[in-house]
């Protein structure tokens, strides 16, 4: 990759763990079908999912390499019940707080899909030297750094240190993530939706309606409009990172509390794709102001390009929805 600049140079000090586990995590998901690592784990995860096998072996070399760095003092993992305090002779006094989604997507690797992890940092706030449970539950908007790795055909670092967002490619000749695509941009407005219609008989009437104007409306202006969905979140949010669009999972009847984690996928993937110019929106509220309360928080999220935010907003405030409103 000529003049391409090492993430070591780019990305803040403090990611540099999250660099070396994310290395490890996409030889493993490339080698998956060769070293038995595939399928079910046999039980549950702590959020009542069918947990995979490599679900456990990334969860536990992303805590493995935190853990060592010296930097981190706390880690929150989607795999876990509990924070972990980093208690270490190299982590004593460390400032920083991680909270990851190792492998976010792991069901869709059977089938070949997307999948990747996802990250957030915080500084310690608390007064105790190993960080405590005040520390994870910060609001979005005090993130100081967030990111997802995306694992396949290209693997690809997509992050913001609150400075701009920037993306690296992984360049298996000499084992570095490169700076591929620097300063990212989402479009003000796009042309593709993604939600899952399957469910939308359960929809709030007014993201109903909204769909129905991407239908319709926007068809009939002559105005091209795609819509399409796989259940991998940060794969169609990195597509509307580079055509524009809008994501929407919603609250609905039978799930009024959505079914993302506020903290480890809401709160970071908004903070990047604010940084790129994007915005995001529980549908009353600024996701970044949402107050943490619990790990396993859940929120709906309309994230996406600015005027298809608003417009999917609009709707939402004609029909008088409550429904996101009354969730904390």
């Amino acid at each position: 990759m000529n003049n391409a600049t090492t993430v070591g140079r780019f990305i803040i000090e403090k990611q540099g763990d999250i660099n070396i586990a994310a290395k490890i995590a996409n030889r493993e998901v490339n080698q998956v079908g060769l070293i038995n690592i595939l399928g079910s784990a046999g039980h549950m995860s702590i959020q009542t999912e069918n947990q995979r096998k490599l679900d456990i072996y990334s969860n536990e070399k992303f805590i493995s390499n935190l853990s060592s760095g010296g930097e981190c003092c706390v880690t929150a993992s989607e795999e876990n019940e509990d924070i972990m305090r980093i208690d270490s002779a190299v982590s004593k006094g460390a400032r920083y707080i991680v909270a990851i989604a190792p492998l976010n997507g792991s069901s869709n690797i059977d089938d070949q899909m997307p999948v990747n992890t996802i990250f957030s940092i915080y500084q310690r706030r608390s007064a105790e030297v190993n960080g405590d449970l005040s520390d994870v539950l910060q609001k979005g908007k005090d993130q100081i750094a967030t990111g997802y790795i995306t694992y396949g055909s290209l693997t690809m670092l997509t992050y913001t240190n609150g400075c701009g967002f920037n993306g690296e490619a992984f360049d298996t000749s000499i084992g570095e993530f490169c700076l591929s695509r620097p300063n990212i941009k989402i479009s003000k407005n796009g042309i593709t939706s993604s939600i899952n219609e399957g469910s939308s008989i359960h929809f709030p009437q007014g993201v109903k309606q909204y769909i129905k104007y991407c239908q319709v409306e926007v068809a009939a202006m002559n105005r091209p409009y795609n819509s399409g969905y796989i259940g991998s979140m940060v794969a169609y949010l990195n597509r509307k990172l580079i055509k524009g669009g809008i994501l929407i999972y919603p609250a609905t009847a039978t799930s009024p509390n959505s079914e993302l984690l506020l903290i480890y996928e809401c709160n970071p993937l908004a903070f990047v794709i604010e940084q790129a110019g994007g915005g995001s929106t529980n549908g009353s509220r600024h996701i970044l102001e949402l107050e943490v309360k619990t790990l396993p928080q859940r929120f709906p999220i309309i994230i996406g390009s600015e005027e298809m935010l608003l417009q999917a907003e609009a709707f939402l405030t004609q029909q008088s929805e409550t429904a996101y409103a009354n969730l904390e």
